[in-house]
């Protein structure tokens, strides 16, 4: 990375509390649910619900509270959501059956979205002139957080008592608490003043609606690496198993390595549209690839889903580049927590409903749901230019009529 730490003291103090925050993340992701199943016993049937549940009831937080960042204040928010995930993931410590499992991780589920909204209006105004940039160099940091977080969990996992799935807890929590005290250090910004007209204006856009569900289906790709190709290694080619953590290394390398330069071309939306188409394409390919791994010998599957993983990842730097930029730039400067939790919307249906329609097409199915998928994320990548369009139309008469109701009001 040609810059390892960012230009202002802002920016520094973001990127550090996402640090903290991202190692806590990597604990959880790695370890979280064997704490449930393995620690507290709860069967996985009810874990898979209970995360379900708490998934579709977190999709409306993020639109309240990045209106409310909006409004009150983006950092005040932003530390109350980070408080509210302490203290719910501290009490996983008490979830000693189901619906105490459920309360808790609807608590801590809801204020992740609601975090992730309330931090958009912190990173455009400290973001620079391309706050854009700065996410993707975000990005970046939590890939280096999560993948230390994902070490010291393999310590949780690998010692299997039960104190150590609570230590991993624990860590968690403090990790998430800290993270909040990091942003006590970040100046507050002023809410944007108040405009007139109806209140949830992102839920009227209808061509930012639109992106928000075509990014949502491309964010399915994320559960590509995570979910589908673990399953898809083990049940049906003769690849080590050892190569699943292979392929994951190879893609955060690749990530903390390239977002940024991936990110820097994609500076306006049309280069946004054209990112995800890219990626569009960059994803059929790589699903072709790993559907040509069964029935091969180990050392030719190993290949094929390296390659895949390296294709896969590139398609991943575009679509995440594709979203900063979109996302940023076609929301107004006076809702951008609001709009930001709009676009949210999108990732949190994939991270619901993502696993099951993977694991049905690619897994259950096999080879041909493999370009199934792949076509899907194509075709989502193919309509985002026009899409893209639409948006730039509707912007651009906006502001038209803004101009003639000055001149009217000043003539």
């Amino acid at each position: 990375m040609p810059h390892l730490l960012p230009d202002t003291k802002p920016q520094r103090i973001l990127a550090a509390s996402n640090f903290v925050y991202t190692v806590g993340s990597g604990l959880y992701l790695t370890a979280g649910v064997l704490y449930f199943t393995q620690a507290v016993r709860l069967p996985a049937s009810q874990v898979g619900l209970g995360l379900g549940i708490a998934g579709f009831l977190a999709l409306a937080a993020g639109i309240a509270a990045g209106h409310l960042a909006d409004r009150r204040g983006a950092r005040g928010v932003y530390v109350i959501t980070l408080t509210i995930q302490a203290v719910a993931t501290a009490a996983f410590l008490l979830a000693d059956s189901f619906w105490p499992f459920v309360i808790a991780v609807c608590a801590a589920t809801g204020a992740k979205g609601a975090g992730l909204a309330a931090r958009s209006p912190l990173i455009r105004h400290h973001g620079g002139e391309r706050p854009q940039e700065f996410r993707a160099y975000l990005r970046a940091v939590s890939n280096i957080g999560i993948s230390l977080g994902a070490v010291l969990a393999g310590w949780a996992v690998q010692v299997g008592t039960h104190r150590s799935y609570q230590l991993l807890v624990v860590g968690n929590a403090i990790a998430f608490a800290a993270s909040a005290i990091v942003m006590f250090l970040l100046p507050k910004v002023t809410p944007v003043p108040v405009v007139k007209g109806p209140r949830w204006i992102a839920l009227r856009d209808r061509p930012y609606l639109t992106l928000t569900v075509l990014d949502g289906v491309m964010a399915i790709q994320f559960k590509v690496l995570t979910v589908a190709i673990p399953l898809w290694l083990v049940t049906r080619t003769e690849a080590p198993h050892w190569l699943i953590s292979g392929t994951m290394l190879l893609n955060t390398l690749l990530v903390i390595t390239f977002q940024i330069r991936a990110s820097r071309n994609v500076n306006n939306p049309t280069a946004g549209a054209w990112a995800y188409r890219r990626s569009g394409v960059a994803f059929l390919m790589a699903s072709a690839l790993i559907s040509l791994s069964a029935g091969v010998p180990g050392w030719a599957a190993a290949t094929l889903l390296l390659t895949a993983v390296v294709v896969h990842t590139i398609g991943e730097l575009w679509h995440s580049a594709a979203g900063f930029e979109v996302s940023f730039a076609l929301a107004p400067q006076h809702a951008t927590g609001q709009y930001l939790g709009v676009f949210g919307l999108g990732a949190g249906l994939a991270e619901a409903v993502g696993p099951a329609l993977l694991i049905s097409l690619c897994i259950t199915w096999g080879r041909p749901g493999w370009y199934i998928v792949g076509a899907m994320f194509l075709l989502a990548g193919l309509a985002a230019p026009f899409t893209v369009s639409w948006a730039q139309r509707l912007q651009s008469a906006e502001s038209a009529l803004k101009d003639v109701e000055h001149q009217t009001a000043t003539a």
